[in-house]
């Protein structure tokens, strides 16, 4: 729209100038008359003898300066068009699906697949987890459950569960990214800023496009968090950077008592995913509210679970901007 209205101001000044330039100019004056000491009536001697005539007067001759006039420019019309309304279309209900949902026995021991069901034939939408539990590990059938709704022509998002040091993992990462790794708080970043790293790979390896991934801040059973809530939060910061860093928008998915005991009053400001157990969707409905605001950030959905599960569904209004958290297949 900017580059419209450089060519209009741009056209109109140049007719313009050409205006001001193109009129006629003023023709110079003839000169008086007598003027260059020439006589203009012949004189009397006082011998009574008339004098001698003088040289004719010669009239300065007239110039017209040649008129000029300015080439005719044609200004095209300019409309311009009318900027895109969103317009929200109701609560748009999906699910979520992850290492659960693989066939029965799949990943590591202290996370096998369960073979839970994949989300109803309804589901309009669909975010798919990236890890098998903690950091470092991909969900080992992501490949499959991508192809289940690419079939479906689904809305696709993707969440990733964010864990803080076990094993040597904090050995292996904590040297490498942007913080500084002479600081333990440093370490712990680069810790979360690898383990984003880790899964843009799992997606892009998978063939799977999203504009946005969220962050899963919980309790990870076997891989616990410390009891150090800002040595978490900069696990937690250094994960959601490292997403920012590689083009993805983040979010994060928690509850108020679970993101507190994690990490405190951590406050990103991020959108947010809200569970509300096996509460029912009106429930979960209810948590875009704002007093189940966890970290200062916009509620965009709501989750229950029904007969064996995830459920999801858009808060009010966020359906008109179902393009900034979803990728279309």
């Amino acid at each position: 729209m900017r580059g419209r209205f450089g060519a209009l101001l741009a056209a109109c000044g140049l007719t313009l100038g050409l205006a001001a330039c193109g009129g006629t100019a003023t023709p110079a004056a003839d000169p008086p008359a007598g003027a260059g000491g020439i006589a203009s009536a012949p004189a009397t001697a006082s011998s009574g003898l008339p004098a001698p005539a003088g040289p004719a007067t010669t009239a300065a001759p007239s110039i017209s300066a040649p008129s000029i006039s300015a080439p005719s420019i044609s200004v095209p019309s300019l409309s311009i068009p009318p900027l895109p309304t969103f317009k929200a279309r109701g609560p748009v209900v999906g699910g979520d699906a992850s290492w659960p949902q693989c066939p029965k026995g799949m990943g590591i021991a202290q996370k096998r697949s369960e073979g839970a069901p994949m989300p109803l034939d309804s589901a309009q939408f669909v975010v798919l987890g990236l890890t098998n539990g903690p950091g470092f590990v991909a969900n080992p059938c992501l490949v499959d459950q991508l192809a289940w709704a690419r079939q479906r022509h689904l809305l696709v998002s993707a969440y990733s569960v964010i864990s803080g040091p076990y094993g040597d993992v904090l050995a292996r990462y904590g040297g490498s990214g942007p913080y500084d790794k002479d600081s333990a708080s440093g370490r712990l970043a680069n810790l979360g800023y690898q383990e984003a790293l880790f899964n843009v790979a799992t997606m892009r390896s998978s063939g799977l496009q999203t504009p946005f991934v969220w962050l899963d801040v919980e309790p990870v059973n076997g891989f616990e968090w410390s009891n150090d809530t800002a040595a978490n939060a900069a696990v937690i910061q250094g994960a959601a950077r490292g997403y920012k860093d590689q083009g993805y928008d983040v979010g994060v998915y928690s509850i108020g008592s679970l993101w507190h005991r994690v990490v405190g009053d951590l406050r990103l400001g991020l959108p947010e995913w809200r569970p509300a157990g096996s509460r029912g969707r009106a429930e979960a409905l209810r948590r875009c509210q704002g007093d189940w605001m966890f970290q200062g950030g916009a509620a965009v959905l709501g989750q229950w679970v029904e007969q064996g599960r995830d459920r999801d569904i858009t808060c009010p209004e966020q359906s008109a901007y179902l393009s900034l958290w979803f990728h279309q297949y």
